[in-house]
């Protein structure tokens, strides 16, 4: 998709659709006595004009993601006019905008339309400025003085937009043939139409920002949408090699041999069981000039396809363990942005892939593993497999000198019935690394939520035979691995993302398709980049 940025004003800009933002700008006491009346996000005032009628009639509105499609407006060059409901003005942030780019295009695309234009909200502005809505776009009894401003800085509304939209086209239907393969449609350009005024070197900096983190994203998405026949732990491997030399990555691959010889016993013993080998990929990001105390530690869980091994998961549904690497795709596709935004700080990402299968040579329920750290675990469930991984992948993270950690997993149901399919939960061992972690959440606009990691939860983990167990009680699932994995942290300043609710989206969104969602991703590149100020 080609992105690019206009100052032509709205009504004379030539394209197969201009795209114009509607808000709610009603006040509270307003909004229960005076009828809706959309503010038009757009000063040109033949845009205005076009949208008049139809607002007035009530059938467009500044609902969420409402749609109203004109042909042939009058005095504009665009060929349509789509206006989008975006809600209440007050409400109104970069996560709104970010998803109604993506309607834009699902909406768009959907209709055999190649390229369009969208207006940068008029309002769009540092928080506390006043609004630059014009003043009869507004409702009655109201003025530009005294309705809120969107509070979004045009370089933040740039980037919203490109990575809104780029997200919007991903579609995981690439295996379809024939007449199903001719419904995949693409957008060719997007353009971003902007005010004279603005800087456009900044817009074009927050563009380029958005660009890379957006097809990040959905090359992680890529990587998870992969069947598992084609997604082995060799082939994940090889991607993240490729993706590795393209971007300016060092990269190193181990097989079974050198997990071995690291003594990642937990690891092994996940692996054992499969006939595909499994794969320790080592990405590393170095540099120049970056901080000699600080060293980030991505390390995620790789499992490219999840039966639960003896403890065998039910049939029903299990076609989608091929996403159980998300986590590990996700620290792939966040070291591509990490390596072509070029932060100033030292990062590297362990992989562990690895298949969870039944054989005769699987592990069973009652062994007793001896992970990378020393720690023996008591193996009570197999499909508790997630923790072990990560356990050694953890230890070796700090034996290569990091010195924070980060690891992502789909990891438990538990967190699913915990939070729904709605935020990721979040476990840190400290409140500073949280808090570091939770602002760069916010700047990604992604939904996460804190959950605890109190010591009286450690008692869930004894065994009775060896240091610990890898499964205990159904009560408090989430927090159990949690705890497991703290204690592979040790000391380390660490945060836990359990991504198993929102790694996967289980409907159709009019900002993004069923299938992988790439979550935590933008959330990584804003921790990352957030240690160089």
């Amino acid at each position: 998709m080609n992105t690019n940025l206009s100052s032509t004003a709205p009504s004379k800009l030539e394209t197969d659709c201009l795209v114009v933002i509607l808000l709610d700008r009603r006040e509270k006491d307003q909004a229960e006595k005076d009828k809706p009346s959309p503010s038009v996000e757009c000063a040109d005032a033949a845009v205005r004009d076009a949208a008049k009628d139809v607002i007035a009639s009530g059938e467009a509105t500044a609902k969420i993601f409402d749609i109203t499609l004109l042909h042939r407006p009058a005095k504009l060059k665009a060929k349509r006019l789509l206006l989008l409901g975006g809600g209440k003005a007050k409400n109104f942030s970069t996560t709104e905008l970010r998803k109604l780019a993506g309607t834009a295009v699902r909406t768009l695309k959907g209709k055999s339309i190649r390229n369009f234009a969208l207006v940068l909200p008029e309002s769009a502005a540092p928080s506390g400025a006043p609004s630059s809505a014009p003043k009869d776009a507004l409702p009655e009894n109201a003025t530009a003085e005294n309705v809120p401003s969107v509070g979004i800085s045009a370089p933040d509304a740039v980037r919203a937009i490109v990575e809104g939209a780029f997200i919007g086209d991903f579609d995981p239907g690439y295996y379809k043939s024939g007449k199903d393969k001719e419904k995949d449609q693409k957008i060719d350009t997007v353009t971003i139409v902007a005010n004279a005024d603005d800087k456009f070197s900044d817009l074009e900096a927050a563009l380029h920002t958005g660009r890379i983190v957006a097809e990040s994203q959905n090359f992680t998405r890529d990587l998870v949408n992969e069947p598992s026949n084609l997604m082995t732990p060799t082939i994940l491997a090889e991607r993240a090699k490729k993706m590795a030399s393209e971007v300016g990555l060092s990269c190193e691959v181990y097989g079974a041999d050198k997990i071995r010889q690291l003594k990642m016993g937990a690891f092994w013993g996940v692996a054992q069981g499969s006939d595909e080998p499994p794969a320790l990929i080592v990405l590393r990001y170095d540099p120049p000039g970056a901080a000699k105390d600080v060293h980030l530690g991505l390390v995620g869980k790789g499992v490219t396809f999840d039966t639960g091994g003896i403890s065998i998961k039910p049939a029903d549904g299990m076609e989608k363990m091929k996403y159980d690497m998300a986590g590990a795709a996700t620290m792939i596709g966040a070291m591509r942005a990490i390596a072509l935004l070029k932060p100033k700080v030292k990062v590297t990402a362990i992989i562990l892939a690895t298949e969870n299968m039944p054989s005769g040579k699987a592990q069973k329920p009652g062994d007793v593993q001896i992970a990378m750290s020393g720690k023996s675990i008591e193996i009570i469930n197999t499909d508790a497999e997630g923790r072990l991984i990560l356990a050694d992948g953890l230890s070796y993270a700090r034996q290569l000198g990091c010195t924070h950690l980060v690891d992502a997993a789909t990891l438990t149901g538990a967190i699913v019935v915990a939070l729904g399919y709605v935020n990721a939960g979040i476990f840190a061992s400290t409140d500073d690394m949280y808090e570091r972690f939770a602002k760069a959440n916010q700047q990604a606009g992604e939904k996460m939520w804190r959950m605890p990691l109190d010591e009286e939860y450690k008692e869930l983990i004894k065994s009775n035979i060896a240091d610990m167990v890898n499964a205990g009680s159904r009560y408090g699932g989430a927090i159990f691995a949690a705890m497991f994995l703290k204690e592979f942290a040790e000391d380390t300043p660490w945060i836990h993302l359990d991504i198993a609710g929102t790694a996967w989206m289980e409907d159709n969104k009019p900002w993004i398709a069923k299938g992988p969602s790439g979550i935590a991703l933008r959330s990584l590149v804003e921790f990352v980049k957030g240690w160089n100020s």
